[in-house]
């Protein structure tokens, strides 16, 4: 056998790899709804949040009350303004961040929020409610049908259901791991969602939204007279404003992890299968090699 001969010998064949169906039209159209909701959702919120940027807990929530969760500006030691954010009794400078931001010419200006991160970007109470309460009726609207497509091509049960074998300690520690080292399923693999996918997005799906919408209902006047028990249940209208901050802030983080998974396990194949419904995988191993991410 010539050296040549030998050295291909020794070269692993070429990867073969097909694309499979991975999610349903409903679900890709449900999902890139959600994306625009939830984006403007959460921009216009923080518009509505400039108005008065505090939380309390509890029926009442007024200036002479101790807020929970405060972000504004005052004048520190030396008399200059310095923006701060407050949670309880600690307090951090986030001057040129949050509470004293530049304005539309530079200047630094008490303000809770840069104006990148409101819609619309100026301070309007009532713009930024009316984008808030469309999306968010559109959001409800477009969260609900993909209820009803979930249960009817069974996306819920198939896809998001953990499996026994899943709730395992010693499988869910084993997938801490995997992500730990970056090591995500490939190939026959990818056709399904791993353990913490669906951990994560049954108590998003279950949990964090519910709560949000009603959370949010229990902030209209209109709903409180409809619905008063809903008041009640959250403890009053000022602990279900902050629930409702609180429960926003846990889906910008869950936003903030998913996109980071995306990207580390190929966003291109990810986003692909987002559109089209079609995953390419590896018919050879589980795992994918880095320059297929590129194809």
């Amino acid at each position: 056998m010539t050296l040549l001969a030998a050295a291909q010998s020794k070269t692993p064949a070429p990867s073969r790899w097909m694309l499979v169906h991975r999610h349903a039209l409903a679900t890709r159209i449900t999902h890139w709804i959600n994306a625009l909701c939830v984006t403007v959702l959460l921009m216009s919120g923080l518009q509505i949040f400039l108005a008065h940027p505090a939380l309390y807990l509890g029926q009442f929530g007024a200036d002479s009350d101790r807020p929970v969760f405060e972000i504004g500006a005052e004048a520190n030691q030396a008399g200059a303004q310095r923006g701060f954010v407050r949670l309880g009794s600690a307090a951090i400078d986030t001057t040129g961040v949050l509470g004293l931001v530049p304005n539309a010419d530079g200047d630094l200006t008490e303000r809770a929020f840069p104006r990148w991160a409101t819609i619309p970007g100026w301070r309007s109470l009532a713009l930024g409610r009316r984008w808030h309460f469309f999306f968010a009726w559109l959001f409800v609207a477009n969260l609900a049908a993909y209820y009803l497509f979930g249960l009817i091509n069974g996306h819920l049960r198939r896809d998001l259901a953990p499996t026994r074998e899943q709730l395992r300690p010693r499988a869910i520690l084993a997938d801490i791991v995997d992500h730990l080292r970056l090591r995500f399923p490939k190939g026959e693999a990818a056709r399904r969602y791993n353990p913490l996918q669906k951990l994560a997005y049954v108590g998003v799906v279950v949990a964090l939204l519910p709560v949000m919408i009603l959370t949010g209902l229990t902030m209209s006047p209109g709903m409180d007279a409809l619905l008063p028990w809903l008041v009640d249940l959250f403890g009053g209208r000022q602990s279900a404003r902050t629930l409702h901050f609180m429960t926003a802030g846990l889906l910008v983080l869950f936003v903030i992890v998913h996109l980071t998974m995306v990207l580390l396990a190929g966003p291109i194949n990810g986003v692909r299968a987002m559109i089209t419904g079609k995953l390419a995988i590896s018919e050879e191993d589980d795992h994918e090699p880095h320059s297929a991410r590129k194809a």
